[in-house]
């Protein structure tokens, strides 16, 4: 499965994702996923800050985590 095969918008509110959305949901959550949060929805679902979320990405990213390319 690749980030092509998910759906482009966030099953909560409707916003469009971006690949680093699609990503961090799929590390945190389900890898498998077909649909994903947004940031925003992620974060208050987590209830982490989404600044945290995006220290995580890049964190990620810089260890080489194929989902943050």
């Amino acid at each position: 499965m690749t980030m092509t095969d998910v759906k482009s918008r966030c099953f909560v509110c409707g916003a469009s994702l971006s690949n680093d959305e699609i990503g961090i949901y799929k590390k945190m959550i389900n890898r498998g996923a077909t649909e994903c949060m947004c940031l925003d929805c992620l974060s208050r679902e987590l209830g982490l800050p989404k600044d945290a979320l995006l220290e995580r990405i890049e964190h990620f990213r810089r260890m080489g985590c194929t989902l943050f390319t």
